[in-house]
């Protein structure tokens, strides 16, 4: 068998050759990213669901003209009024595109 497959031809396991190559070990992965600061309950509100997403309709969003399917992911209280966080697919130049974003309530409906 062609390929390094046969057993003792190399001298060892593939850890005991790692151990001799003189190559340290990986390093250390890197501390987890600290928690973003909570933001008060009058601006962010999680949509019915436990906080998982629930489908909507998105309305004509921006270079997409028309209604598209959508899921809802949290709503937030601006000056102008709430606006939700949706993820919508829209047809491009190559098939399907994902889009992320902040619409305003006018223009999602329930699903």
């Amino acid at each position: 068998m062609a390929g390094g497959m046969q057993r003792g031809r190399h001298g060892g396991s593939l850890a005991d050759r790692a151990a001799r190559s003189g190559v340290s070990a990986p390093p250390p992965e890197p501390p987890a990213p600290p928690e973003p600061p909570a933001r008060p309950a009058a601006e962010v509100r999680r949509p019915a669901g436990n906080g998982h997403g629930r489908h909507c309709w998105v309305q004509d969003p921006p270079d997409a003209p028309g209604t598209w399917p959508g899921l809802l992911v949290e709503w937030r209280q601006r000056e102008d009024g709430w606006h939700g966080r949706v993820a919508y697919t829209v047809v491009g130049a190559h098939g399907p595109v994902l889009v992320e974003a902040w619409l305003p309530a006018e223009q999602l409906s329930q699903g």
